[in-house]
Formats: C-alpha cells, sequence, structure tokens
C-alpha cells in the first residue's frame, strides 16, 4: 500500500469488539493481567501489552505502529511535545562531557536546550556553517562528538543543507545523525534514506490537523544500537512525557487526511510566495521559487515539496510591528501549518529571550517576517498581506 492508504487502513493491534472505524481513545492508566508472569513480562519489555498509560497506551500505540508502517523506521515513539522528544534524543545520545555538533541556525528553544539545559549537565555544543561540509567533517571526527544534529530546512533563515553529504561525513567517524525534519511532512521523503539514523517531529504541526493539539515523535532508524530501547525502557519511563490517548487519537485523524490538507496547504504557499515576490518592497525567501539558492536541493531531498512556510523581509523592526498589526485575515499567532494562516515576528516573540549578539549569531533579522500559509483562498491572503504591507511602508 502507498503511504496515503497505510495512513488510512492499518489495523488496530487487536480487534475491536464494536468495529470502531477510528481507533477508540482508551482513558484509562492500568489495565488487568491474566497472571502474574505475564503482568511481569509486560513491565519488563518482554511483551508489548500495555502496563501504565505513562509508559504505554492502546491509543497512543497504534498512532506509532502506523508511523512506524509509513516512514519504515526500526521504532517510533511518542512524545508530548516536540521540545520534549527532542530533549528525550539529545538526553540519549548524550553525556557529560560530550559534544553536540550542529547549526547556528536553530529553532529558538532548541537552541536553548542546548546552550542551557544540556550546558549545566556538561554537554558542550559546537555551531557550525552545516553548508560547509569539510568544517562539519573535521568537528564530527572529535573524540567525544556525540552526534550531528541539523534541521532540514532551518526555522526562520529557511536554509537547507545538503543531509546526505552530512550524513556520509558523520557516518565515516561513527556519529549518528539526528533530523529534526517537522518543515517537511514524513509522508513527503525517506529521511532514513537521506542517512538520518534518527528523525524527530514535531507532530503538533503538520500531523495534528490545524493546531489541534501537542505532540512530538521520535522515528529510530536503526542507526544506534540500542537506542529503542533506551528510549522506551528508559527516558520514556523517567522523564514522564509520553503522549496522552487523546491527543493520540486527534493525531490519528491528522495522520489520515495530511495529505489533502498538505498539497492544499504547499500549493496556496507556493501561490503566496509567486504573488509576494512581484512586490520589489520586500524581499521573499520560499524554497519553491525557481531563483531560491536552496531551491534544487530542495526539490532533490524533499521530492519537489517545499513546505508551507515562507518569509519575508520589511526595512526594520517598526514597520514589522506595523505590518503585524494591520492583518485583518492573517492570525498574529505562533505555531506552523495550521489550518489558518499564521504571522510571527520571530526576533521579538521566539527568539526574544536570546541576547541581540545571540540573535546575530543566528541570523534572525529584526526584519524578518515569518508566515505559516494555511488553506484559506490564495487570493484572500495575499490581499491581506499587500494591504498590510502598504500601511507598513507608507
Amino acid at each position: 500500500m502507498k503511504k496515503q492508504t497505510k495512513a488510512i487502513h492499518f489495523d488496530y493491534q487487536q480487534p475491536d469488539p464494536y468495529g470502531a472505524l477510528s481507533m477508540p481513545v482508551y482513558n484509562a492508566l492500568a489495565y488487568e493481567f491474566d497472571n502474574s508472569a505475564v503482568m511481569a513480562d509486560s513491565f519488563c519489555g518482554r511483551n508489548d501489552l500495555p502496563d501504565y498509560s505513562r509508559v504505554t497506551n492502546p491509543t497512543v500505540t497504534y498512532f506509532e505502529r502506523k508511523v512506524r508502517e509509513i516512514t519504515g523506521a526500526r521504532d517510533v515513539i511518542a512524545f508530548n511535545s516536540g521540545m520534549a522528544a527532542i530533549t528525550a534524543v539529545l538526553m540519549g545520545v548524550c553525556r557529560s562531557g560530550s559534544e553536540i555538533v550542529t547549526s547556528r541556525h536553530l529553532f529558538g528553544n532548541t537552541y536553548l536546550l542546548m546552550v542551557k539545559t544540556l550546558g549545566r549537565l556538561g554537554v558542550k555544543t559546537t555551531f557550525l556553517d552545516l553548508l560547509d561540509t569539510e568544517a562539519v567533517e573535521m568537528a564530527v571526527s572529535r573524540e567525544n562528538v556525540s552526534c550531528l544534529f541539523l534541521e532540514i530546512m532551518t526555522n526562520p533563515q529557511m536554509e537547507i543543507a545538503d543531509i546526505r553529504k552530512l550524513a556520509d561525513a558523520a557516518h565515516r567517524h561513527g556519529v549518528p545523525v539526528i533530523a529534526d525534519t517537522t518543515m517537511i511532512p514524513f509522508t513527503e521523503f525517506n529521511a532514513g534514506g537521506l542517512g538520518v539514523d534518527i528523525e524527530i517531529v514535531s507532530s503538533t504541526k503538520y500531523i495534528s490537523g490545524g493546531g489541534t493539539s501537542l505532540g512530538g515523535l521520535v522515528i529510530d532508524y536503526g542507526g544506534v544500537d540500542g537506542f529503542d530501547t533506551l528510549m522506551r525502557r528508559e527516558l520514556l519511563l523517567n522523564l514522564g512525557s509520553y503522549m496522552t490517548p487523546q491527543v493520540a487519537y486527534m493525531m490519528n485523524l491528522g495522520l489520515e487526511n495530511l495529505n489533502a490538507r498538505y498539497r492544499l496547504q504547499s500549493a496556496n504557499a507556493m501561490a503566496v510566495a509567486s504573488r509576494l515576490a512581484e512586490d520589489k518592497r520586500i524581499r521573499v525567501c520560499y524554497p519553491g521559487l525557481a531563483d531560491n539558492p536552496f531551491h534544487q536541493i530542495c526539490r532533490d531531498s524533499f521530492g519537489g515539496s517545499y513546505g508551507a512556510m515562507l518569509t519575508f523581509e520589511l526595512p526594520d523592526e517598526q514597520s514589522c510591528y506595523r505590518f503585524m498589526d494591520s492583518l485583518k485575515l492573517v492570525k498574529r499567532a505562533t505555531n506552523l501549518f495550521d489550518n489558518r494562516s499564521l504571522a510571527i515576528h520571530p526576533a521579538s516573540t521566539i527568539f526574544g529571550p536570546l541576547t541581540a549578539e545571540e540573535r546575530k549569531a543566528m541570523d534572525v533579522s529584526d526584519c524578518l517576517i515569518r508566515l505559516s500559509v494555511g488553506l484559506e483562498d490564495p487570493d484572500d491572503v495575499v490581499e491581506d498581506i499587500f494591504a498590510a504591507i502598504d500601511v507598513a511602508l507608507a
């Protein structure tokens, strides 16, 4: 079956007694066992029966297995947010004295996790230009490097590195590759085929189906020995950040219609970007545009899929504020890939807690607007944006 068919037609672990077409929400904490031996096997991971919903739940397990079937991964573990998934993965591969090699272009909270939280635990982070493959290979050759971490499309810089080249460089030195692939749905490309060992997805975004719920996924392709066991039997158990059954139910529904939503959303983004690019007063960045410097690598890596986010620059911070305050249809809100189009000024919000020097080093401009294009008619979105730009530049 094709990926879209698998997203809809995937068998439950056990038949539902009522023949429900949607996997029910098992809103239960504890489960009864036939005998003590079966109970012991469940708690020690020798069978796959649920024991306690902080660690396993039938609704969540169904979602995990469906994603595993679609991606071809060895295992999939669901968390209660994308940041929880990133935290668990980095705690799984790092130790005191180890080093993370990554891009200076990172999502704000990921940067703060590495520099502050993991830094306090004795983990060093080295920030590089991931477009410089030689510099990356030199860095990952060091003795205590625990992983190469990257975002497949950086947010909001929209840089796209050559994942295959970076993975080959890391693997030559036995270093696993961890990739946050949130910006392009995993239904569109094969992260494992590009050399990614561990894929992290904020399922809050495309999968949830219009900003309905928070969630994160760790997709393990088997490149790190024993990683799946470590995640389930230690980190998931000890951190207590498992996805809830109610969220898993919504994620299941979102995954079923993801293909239809993404087709329209990405087409809308292309239409909006193309129209905005005609206005010489602003500079638009969207990898689907033929003149974008990352157009070809994006096309090659992600099967001609360019996502539903774009950015553009205005003259200064005050014009950005005037633009934001003049929007009527597009919502002033964070999040990505909601059914509604959303706009945000990243420098003063997502990256607001950082110093001006840190933002400059990360190429987060005070002049940048990030736009997540939704499912509305693109003509209406463009009309609203142009009207707000007129006010901002008046």
